[in-house]
């Protein structure tokens, strides 16, 4: 096994889908966390805290319990955006070398990329949607709450594995 040190340190642009995606995600959070202090006198104590996987409310706790999710989102922000700058730490099959090294390292970028604004989006739209079922603008989150989140998580990496196997 070699060690990521042995690596080849390759200096590569973000791509234009990279750039779009990060817009996309940080507009999202960016938007929710806009949201959230402008209907936080309007919050009762009491907000959805959990759902099930049927998209309904099934726990309900303190409001602050809504500054988690900016939280988690701005770690999600460091940790993944450091992912991003340093392609040679992923992991990668025995056949990286020298020549192919851009391209394993573009490939695993993109998806990184890809799942940490995903993740940004649906944090956005966690904390959009308990503030508004909360405030009675909205009943539950909706049976296809769960069915897009992993669809939305699994497509970046399957897609991201998928290109990997056809690089040589």
């Amino acid at each position: 096994m070699a060690a990521f040190q042995d690596r080849p340190k390759i200096n590569i642009p973000k791509t234009k889908s990279e750039k779009v995606w990060d817009i996309i995600g940080y507009f999202c959070f960016f938007c929710s966390l806009v949201f959230l202090p402008l209907t936080w006198s309007a919050l009762p104590e009491q907000i959805p805290a959990h759902y099930n996987a049927a998209g309904e409310v099934d726990r309900s706790g303190s409001k602050w319990e809504l500054l988690l999710l900016p939280g988690v989102g701005v770690f999600t922000i460091i940790l993944m955006t450091l992912f991003e700058k340093f392609p040679e730490i992923h992991n990668y099959p025995k056949r990286l070398n020298a020549s192919n090294a851009a391209r394993f390292y573009r490939n695993s970028r993109k998806m990184v990329n890809q799942l940490k604004n995903i993740c940004l989006i649906m944090f956005a739209f966690l904390l959009v949607k308990s503030i508004t079922i909360a405030l009675g603008w909205r009943e539950g989150a909706g049976v296809w709450m769960l069915p897009i989140i992993l669809i939305g998580v699994f497509t970046p990496i399957v897609t991201g594995m998928v290109k990997q196997r056809k690089i040589e």
